[in-house]
């Protein structure tokens, strides 16, 4: 299995194996990329720590009001600091001064480590002085970028999905998650079996797929203003619903296609993808498999345990489809691959 960076190595694609294949014991790694996206904004690249600390702190705080459930540990000097503050018991200068001396402890080190190796582009350096960081070439490359408008949505889904599966305190071969398709939005179930909206359902897959279109691997974007904005797509068609393909809701289905791809001239429809097609939608979901939980552990639970028990589920499913829907479509037009 070919890891997630290793076909076009770009900056956003080094940017999106941190968010979504780090390892995550604690939601600091989120804070942080949200401050390093907006400090590229600013025009400096000298950052100390006093200055990162009011960004930090400021999400970290905001996502402690969506959930007070923000790391595996049992207790933190600093999430109680921050709870503090939220209670009006704690001034912003106090909550600044707590956040430089515990709220960087590990995360400095940790940021740019993925599958126990360091990633060979860096987006910061701590100062020589111990007292900040500094903003690199790649970070301020990055923030140029096409892809760049996608990544603030991308980390709050994938911030959302993690701090989420820790507040249910759920067993992780437990928690299942599900998407809307009325609402392109993903959710799940408390311990009372009441539904939990977790996040929009385009933020949470576009990493995935790197910013691109499933099927001709053009840009994609998040801002529902822009003119290419993505469409959650089912890779076999919603129509097999009739046939009895009760499971074509499942994340496993849902890709994100460009609007040609989707729904233009000579797009998709209800016709099922060309077979090349189907192994890429298993690379897809085995990015997702080898990413930590919910997705991981949902996508497990409907396709399979294995990588060879996922690869039978798709080519049981897409005889069954081609045999109903007869018809093949593959892009007129695509890109080089991304994945």
């Amino acid at each position: 299995m070919a890891r997630f960076e290793d076909q076009q190595p770009s900056l956003d694609n080094y940017w999106r194996a941190i968010i979504l294949f780090g390892r995550n014991v604690a939601s600091y790694k989120f804070a942080l990329a949200k401050s390093l996206i907006e400090l590229s904004q600013v025009g400096k690249t000298s950052v100390g720590y006093d200055q990162l600390a009011v960004p930090f702190s400021k999400h970290v705080v905001e996502h402690l009001q969506l959930c007070e459930k923000q790391g595996t540990s049992g207790s933190s000097k600093y999430l109680e600091a921050c709870r503090k503050f939220n209670e009006n018991e704690l001034k912003h200068e106090s909550l600044v001064e707590t956040t430089v001396k515990l709220g960087f402890v590990n995360v400095i080190d940790a940021f740019h480590i993925v599958n126990n190796k360091e990633l060979p582009v860096r987006f910061f350096r701590e100062r020589a002085d111990k007292q900040g960081i500094e903003l690199t070439d790649e970070l301020l490359n990055l923030s140029q970028s096409a892809q760049f408008g996608n990544l603030p949505s991308e980390v709050e889904a994938r911030w959302r999905l993690v701090e989420t599966a820790w507040q249910l305190n759920i067993s992780r071969s437990l928690i299942t998650v599900q998407h809307d398709t009325d609402n392109n939005t993903l959710f799940t179930s408390d311990n009372r079996l009441r539904r939990v909206t977790i996040t929009s359902s385009r933020p949470a897959l576009n990493g995935y797929q790197k910013g691109r279109c499933f099927y001709c691997f053009s840009d994609v974007f998040l801002s529902d203003e822009s003119t290419f904005i993505t469409d959650v797509d089912h890779f076999f068609p919603h129509i097999l619903k009739q046939h009895g393909f009760f499971d074509v809701d499942g994340i496993w289905n849902l890709v994100l296609a460009c609007y040609e791809c989707n729904r233009g001239p000579g797009g998709k429809f209800a016709q099922v993808p060309d077979l090349p097609l189907l192994e890429r939608l298993h690379t897809r979901n085995e990015f997702l498999i080898t990413s930590h939980h919910p997705l991981r552990e949902t996508l497990i639970q409907q396709t399979g345990s294995t990588e060879p028990a996922r690869r039978a589920f798709l080519n049981d499913r897409y005889r069954e489809a081609t045999n109903r829907l007869i018809h093949k479509w593959r892009p007129v037009n695509e890109r080089a691959p991304a994945f």
